[in-house]
């Protein structure tokens, strides 16, 4: 049993609420730790610190800041083995999962090592008789970011490598799920240069969030987690004057044409939709194969892979998946399974009474294969969060189209076809944010821009990519002109550039 509380002012602390929640081991049941959750006096000890040092920071010139990013990501590198170990003990997901989670946050910091070029501004000589008038970007001051526990170490990083980069202090609030690795990450900035304070990580439940979103000197706030959690963080944080950037959930379809590759799509579907047992905001967990020639041959592929998953804990390196983070969860999967044959659905292959020898009591639930889904199906309008792929069959291209187009979540999609014409038509039809055409995980790299559309996203701008930038600095225009192209006496009329 350990122990975990904060980072604050460039150290470990411990919690001082006497609220604590428990860590599990998802592969055993088995409480590992104690994790503390803070008080909105925590909140703002966090907040202080960041106010006190974050002037300093921003007049560091960006090089510089650039050379601490630099450094961090050696950092990961060097210690990529212990953050994977350390990420799958709290979250579950088999370790080579839990390092490509890292690498896809690492990556943003690469992207922000540009950030000399990324702040550039605009400059206009002569906008007006000896005027001229240029804007500059510059950091919101404090920003805060609130974190899920699917992705503890990427999606820390998507939020604060660009808001510190752009000369920001950071409050991070990552999930008490998994909280060891957001701590670590602190620390091996603090390790690459990073001056104490601008990066804080403050555990905690939601009254932790609803400090975050009430303090005033917190001017912008990232969120990701489920919708409904996503409209509170975004509506509250606009009503207290914050800019918001809030990521919901999803349920993400493929697409498979007749003339598909239906090796290649089926072997996409199994990693995207089975991938750390679904626990994925991208996962792909609806495929909608046109035809019923098309639909039955994909099954037969579909159904003994799903039989024949590897089912372990992180520490089986031949897994493909390991448990669900939490008995809760683990229990709302099987809800939901129950829910779909109930309603209708054909539960091709049923892993709800799946158990590992040895791990009797861990959170694990087997991969389920539904056929024959319909849209008005719980499974079908629910985000399921889990290791269930369901089969909803179409008639046609525009029958197939139709139904991520009506879906309420907007996050990824994806089309396995031959045919170029039909990818070029879906690509430019479809209202959903991230497009893969025969790419099953459709995330794009650091230097675009991560963001979904209609219920799974709030906000204007996304994360990662240039829109980061964007989101964590506000823009300042200067309008400048020198006395000698200044005229004697008073102008009483509205300026011009006549």
């Amino acid at each position: 049993m350990y122990e975990i509380g904060h980072f604050i002012g460039g150290k470990r602390v411990a919690g001082s609420s006497g609220r604590t929640a428990n860590v599990f081991n998802p592969a055993t049941g088995e409480v590992q730790a104690k994790v503390a959750l803070a008080s909105d006096a925590e909140i703002h000890a966090a907040v202080e610190n960041a106010k006190a040092i974050q002037p300093a920071w921003a007049a560091t010139n960006p090089q510089r800041r650039a050379r601490v990013f630099m450094k961090f990501v050696d950092l990961l590198n060097q210690n990529m083995q212990e953050l994977a170990e350390m990420l799958s003990r709290e979250h579950g997901k088999t370790v080579e999962d839990s390092k490509g989670d890292i690498v896809r946050g690492l990556e943003v910091c690469e992207f922000v090592i540009g950030i000399p070029h990324l702040s550039k501004s605009e400059f206009t000589e002569g906008a007006g008789p000896g005027i001229d008038m240029y804007s500059i970007r510059q950091p919101v001051g404090i920003g805060a970011g609130i974190t899920p526990f699917n992705f503890p170490a990427m999606i820390p990083m998507w939020m604060f490598a660009p808001a510190i980069a752009c000369g920001n202090a950071f409050i991070l609030k990552p999930s008490e799920r998994d909280p060891s690795v957001p701590i670590r990450l602190a620390e091996l900035m603090i390790e690459a240069g990073l001056p104490a304070g601008i990066l804080n990580v403050v555990n905690g439940d939601k009254s932790a969030v609803d400090a975050i979103l009430a303090d005033p000197d917190i001017g912008a706030v990232s969120f990701v987690g489920s919708t409904p959690i996503a409209r509170y963080v975004y509506g509250t944080a606009a009503t207290n004057g914050k800019r918001a950037q809030c990521f919901g959930g999803a349920k993400n379809h493929m697409i498979i044409m007749p003339d598909a590759d239906l090796d290649q799509a089926a072997n996409a579907l199994m990693g995207a939709g089975y991938g750390s047992a679904g626990e994925r905001c991208m996962a792909i967990s609806v495929a909608v194969p046109i035809g019923e020639e098309t639909a039955n041959r994909l099954i037969d592929k579909l159904t003994p892979m799903v039989e024949s998953l590897r089912i372990g804990p992180y520490t089986d390196d031949k897994a493909d998946m390991g448990p669900v983070v939490t008995k809760e969860a683990r229990e709302r999967i099987l809800g939901l399974i129950e829910k779909g044959v109930e309603q209708g659905a054909n539960l091709a292959v049923d892993g709800r009474d799946f158990k590992l020898q040895g791990y009797e009591d861990g959170y694990f639930v087997g991969g389920c294969l539904f056929d024959n889904v319909t849209p008005d199906m719980d499974i079908y309008k629910t985000e399921i969060f889990g290791p269930v792929l369901s089969v909803v069959r179409a008639k046609n291209y525009e029958e197939a189209l139709e139904l991520p187009m009506k879906h309420e979540y907007g996050n990824g999609v994806a089309i396995y076809t031959r045919d170029g014409d039909a990818a070029r038509d879906f690509a430019s039809r479809i209202n959903i944010g991230m497009v893969g055409v025969n790419v099953p995980i459709p995330v794009p790299l650091a230097y675009h821009s991560f963001g979904g559309w209609k219920s799974s996203s709030f906000g204007d701008l996304n994360q990662h990519g240039t829109d980061s930038i964007k989101f964590w600095t506000r823009t300042k225009t200067v309008t400048s002109r020198w006395p000698s192209g200044i005229k004697d006496g008073a102008e009483y009329i509205m300026p011009t550039m006549k």
